[in-house]
Formats: structure tokens, sequence, C-alpha cells
């Protein structure tokens, strides 16, 4: 099944339209404002139009558990600077702890081995007893909780503990190196360190406690470390640790109690990718994440409480922190560690039948490597439960849309959705009230003043192809802008990095466009942030590790866009007497994964004499990608070396 301009892949029933959230949404609207909106686009015009009125309704037709204050929006023309319910208190650990009984809260899938439920009730005394761990160690509001943990049920147990006292929850995953967990943790100066003593990939068990020694001697701010024993091999002689189990087993009983504090009150603290040095702290706030996600899961992706919910992702993703939040819409997560083709290429659909999971979040490159394997779900599993299938990281091209249709479940909503780590959730997502059409997002997110713009700020039109292609911005405030970079004092760096380039208007640095059917289409990153996989990545965190190498003298990494995703191309200056051989590679490849992430290693590795640099002596990465891609680079004159850029041009070793 293929479609084409006039024929969507899919759409939703008249009763499941008239069934869904979104709808039910829009009566509460309608009613309480004397308004008669009859569709999506009018819905989604008005939320933006009136921003305080639209997310007042979002706070009542999901039931926040707070006190919301009297005002919902003030400075509402700042941005930034604008502030959501600014006499509003509630806990994000409260909202999504709000069922108390029997129902899965949690299911776990470790490569195909399944752990025993979590209940609701489970789920709350586990809570209820680390929160008294944390509090006997002296934790208290604004505190940092890090965590460097694999996915499973014990990081949310230790997340939901950190915020219900209002300290605030940060993670990466363990797949790390030192130094970009170093780089990370080290800004935000943690009290208390989560960890466990390995993790198991692709089958094989990966002990931590090594990485470990050097991550707790390398952050001085650290008061105690609670071992998870993921692989059983416990705390062993890791300094300042202490055991998972026994914490728990011998923590106080104590009523769950949680801290009511302001809407704005840090909840997260997340990473930017660290293109140009180490990464970017982002903070967001309790309240805005908890409305934002509330609005999408129940929204967006018409969750009920009962269903479940699923995304492939790590703890140094976004998407964690997203599906986490399915709780307080009243879903059950599946949640998985490891790789998705081990112990086969079916384990995670062999998961959707087992869980039977409603909504399941991949990456495009998931979708990818399916259909490269000639796998056909439709024909080997049942898939009865699955509803709708997200997909993010990077773009969902055409042939992937395709593939879903004909080769995984005809009756699906396959929703591609973009955001980012930046905003904690999406700027354009799925609809469950709206057809999808080839390779393209469904909509803009409600109260998400989207739109595409040209190089001088103007708004583009939709629907003419490459006339239509630029810039994404956002033109007015909403509730899951960060709350600020940490250790900047002054806003500056925060301001520099989304509005710096349109004045009072947040810039996402997404390539796009905005379709006839009024979809929207992603093109890549318009800066240099490599993506891999949907992974984002910095060429700086990659320059860190090869450039230790007594045998490279310099080196660029770019994004090549490659069979509908991007890979990672790293070009090297080798030292005199130095060739770039097979051993050579071999060495560049695992001090990449070995101190900063697989993700980090670079699918093409070659050799180049010179870099092209300005004249300020800063290498530049958008003029080798754009020469790498055939497109003219239009600042030569900003360059010390312009001729370099012809070593970039029609490489062999890029071809395949």
């Amino acid at each position: 099944m293929t479609g084409n301009d006039d024929t969507p892949l899919w759409m939703p029933s008249a009763e499941a339209v008239a069934a869904s959230n979104m709808m039910a949404f829009m009566g509460l609207v309608n009613e309480r404002h004397g308004l008669s909106l009859g569709g999506y686009d009018a819905l989604h015009a008005w939320s933006v139009a009136n921003p305080a009125l639209f997310w007042d309704a979002v706070w009542d037709f999901a039931g926040v558990i707070g006190d919301k204050g009297d005002a919902v929006l003030a400075d509402a023309d700042r941005m930034p600077g604008a502030k959501f319910f600014p006499e509003g208190r509630l806990n994000f650990a409260e909202n999504l702890l709000r069922e108390e009984g029997g129902e899965i809260a949690l299911l776990f899938n470790n490569e195909g081995e399944m752990r025993e439920p979590v209940t609701r009730a489970g789920l709350r005394r586990d809570v209820a007893r680390f929160a008294a761990v944390l509090k006997s160690w002296g934790v208290t509001e604004g505190d940092r909780v890090a965590a460097f943990m694999p996915n499973c049920p014990e990081t949310i147990v230790a997340m939901l503990a950190a915020a219900s006292i209002g300290a605030v929850f940060s993670s990466c995953s363990p797949d790390f190196g030192v130094k970009g967990v170093l780089d990370r943790f080290g800004q935000i100066e943690p009290k208390v360190l989560v960890a466990c003593d390995g993790y198991r990939y692709a089958g094989k068990v990966l002990p931590a406690h090594e990485k470990l020694g050097e991550i707790v001697a390398g952050l001085p701010s650290l008061k105690h470390v609670a071992i998870v024993p993921f692989i059983g091999e416990g705390k062993k002689d890791l300094a300042k640790a202490e055991d998972w189990l026994a914490l728990l087993e011998g923590a106080r009983e104590e009523e769950l109690s949680f801290a009511r504090l302001p809407f704005a009150h840090p909840l997260y603290i997340m990473y930017s990718s660290g293109t140009t040095g180490i990464p970017k702290c982002i903070v967001h706030s309790a309240g805005g994440t908890l409305l934002q996600h509330l609005k999408e899961h129940r929204l967006h992706c018409d969750i009920r409480p009962g269903e479940t919910l699923f995304y492939f992702t790590t703890c140094g993703w976004m998407m964690w922190n997203w599906l986490v939040s399915g709780l307080a819409a009243g879903a059950t997560l599946a949640l998985y560690d490891g790789s998705p083709f081990a112990p086969s290429e079916h384990v995670l659909f062999d998961y959707i039948d087992a869980a039977k999971i409603d909504v399941f979040g991949t990456s495009a490159k998931f979708i990818d490597a399916v259909k490269k394997s000639e796998l056909k779900p439709r024909e080997t599993h049942d898939l009865s439960s699955m509803r709708m299938i997200l997909s993010t990281g990077s773009p969902l091209v055409p042939e992937s849309f395709d593939f879903v249709y004909e080769d995984v479940k005809k009756d699906v909503a396959l929703c591609s959705i973009s955001g980012g780590t930046d905003i904690v959730s999406c700027f354009v997502l799925g609809s469950p009230v709206l057809p999808v059409w080839r390779g393209e997002i469904q909509a803009k997110g409600l109260g998400m003043a989207v739109e595409v713009w040209n190089e001088d700020g103007r708004p583009l039109p939709q629907g003419q192809g490459e006339a239509s292609k630029g810039e994404l911005v956002c033109t007015r405030p909403f509730p899951s802008m960060p709350v600020g970079f940490w250790n900047d004092p002054d806003g500056a760096k925060y301001r520099s990095a989304y509005f710096e380039r349109f004045p009072g208007v947040w810039c996402h640095g997404d390539y796009a466009e905005v379709t006839q059917h009024g979809g929207i289409v992603i093109h890549g990153r318009s800066d240099a942030t490599l993506n891999p996989g949907g992974v984002r990545i910095g060429t700086a965190e990659i320059y860190a590790q090869v450039e230790q190498l007594p045998e490279v003298q310099e080196a660029l990494a770019i994004g090549q866009d490659w069979q509908g995703d991007v890979r990672v191309v790293l070009f090297v200056v080798m030292k005199e007497g130095a060739a770039l051989d097979e051993a050579m590679e071999k060495r560049i490849r695992e001090r990449i994964r070995s101190g900063a992430s697989p993700r980090h290693v670079p699918a093409k590795i070659v050799a180049v004499a010179d870099i092209p640099r300005t004249k300020s002596g800063k290498i530049t990465e958008l003029a080798v990608r754009d020469i790498v891609h055939g497109r003219e680079v239009k600042n030569r004159e900003a360059l010390a070396n312009p001729e370099a850029l012809a070593l970039f041009r029609d490489l062999p070793a890029l071809s395949s």
C-alpha cells in the first residue's frame, strides 16, 4: 500500500474520532467559551491565539493535582520570560503516582527476559522508601540526584523519589564513557548518584565498576552512591557506595509525602549535544514538563488509563523522560533495555504481543533496520493490540511509511514526531483525528505556534516544495520552554541558543516545510549537530577522544545524509609519518566507543590533507558538510584556507 498526494495511507474511523480525547477536549473548550470549533486546524489556531485559555483547559481536562493559582500566564509577550501559572504549586511525582492500587505500573524486558511486573502500589511503596533514604542523606529541594542507569524500574523509582522531595534529577545511560558522564554530571554537582553495577547489550554482560570508580572519583560533590545490582555483582569496594536493595529494605516506613512547589521549580537537568564544547545543561520545570506531556499523551496519543505505552529509549535520551510521564495519564509503561535485535530481530515485536502494547514508540532508524532485514512482522506476529506507532530521532522517510503499512500493520496510526531535548517534548507530532500522509508528520502541536521561516524571518508558504523549506520556529511561549541553563545566571547562553537568530522567537535549528496537507516534513538539522539514528551527537565529544591519539593531528566530523538517515563521517589529518590504515581505523573507533559512547563511532573515517577553518582558527563543519552534499558554500570569504574545501568534493569513499 503506497500513498500519494491524493490518498492518505491511513484514516481514523468516524467512531474513533468521535470517541477520542481530542474531541472530548474540543467539546470542553467549545462549552466553556461558547465556541463551535469543528476540527483540528480550528482547535490549533484557537490554542495558539489564546494560550492562557488553552493551557488552563489542559490543566482541568488532564486533572492536574495541585493549585493553579489565579493567573495562568504572565508576561505573555516575553520570549523568553513568559511565566505559566506563576502562582501555581504542584508536585510532579504526586501526579505520576496518583493511583495506588494493584494495576500494573511498570513492565520490564531486558533482551527478552521479563521481570515481575511492578504494580502501582508497589511503585509507590518503593518510591516512599527511597525518598526516606534521600531525606536521611540530607537531600532537600534543589539538590541534584544523578543516575547512571539502564531503562529499568529502579531508575523511575529514583527519579520519582527525588521529585517528591523537590530534588532535581539528571540521567545518563551506562554506555557513556567516563568523560561523557563527567562532562555532564560534573557541571551540576550531584549530591547522590544512583548507578548500576553493569548492563547487558547484544547478549553481552558489561560490568561498570571500573568506569564507576573513575566517575565517583571525578565527582567530589557526591555524598552517597546507591548501587543497583543489575548484573548481580553489587557494590563491591566502590567508594561511598551502598546497596540499593539493602537501602530499600532498611528504609523508614513512612507515608509518601509530596512537596508542593512552584510550577517552574526545576525537575530535570538534560544536556545539549556538546557540539562546540562540553554539553549545555538544560533545566526543565516540573509544571511545564507535566502539562506538556499530559497534553501530548492524553490528546495527541489518545492514551487512556490502563493502556500500555512503550518507547525504545535509553536514560540518556529525552524520550525516557517523555515515556515516564505516561504514568500521569494512567498508562502502564513497558520498559526495555538492551539491543532491539537481541536475542533475535523479533524481540520488540514479541514484546508487543506479550505485553499487549497499545502505543509503540521507536526510532526511524529501527523501522528502517527492520525493513532492510526483510522481516514482515504482520506475518509472524499478532500485533492486534498496537493502535499507534510513534517514530522520532530522525525524519521517517516515505519508504518507511510504505513498509509499516505493507509489512507491519495496515490499521495503525503511524505518527512521526519531532521536538527535542531543548523542550523535552514535541513541536510537531500526531493527531488521532487526522489522516496519515506518506512521509509527513501529521500536525503542529496544540499550543505550539510553529511556523517555517525564511532567512529573513518571514513565514514561508505551505505546500510549495523547495519554496516552502526553511527554519522551524515557534513564535509564542509554551510551558515546556527551559527554565534556563545551569550556571547561566544572566540567561545569556540560553538566549543565544534559541533566540539570537530571530529575537523574541524560538529558532529550533530544524530545516523543515509545511506541506499542502498542513503536515510537516523535517529535512534534518540546520546546524552542525550530528544525528545518526536519531541520537544527537556533538562533534566536540568525538574530537576530545580522537585528538588524544598521537598519530592524529586534527579531526572534523559531519553528518552525511545516507539512505534515509544520517551517518557520522570523520575526517582526520594524520601526523607526518602516520597513516590511516585498517589498524589505525580500529584504534580510532575503539577510542571513541570507550571514551564517548558506541553511538559516537563514525560510519566512515577518511584521511585528508587539510581542514578548512575560519580566520579566527575555528574548523568549519558546516562548510564541509555542504561540499560533501554538493551544496554551494556561501561564506567562503570567512575562511582562512578556502582551497581546502576542494579536498572534500566527490570523495569516492563517501559514495558507498
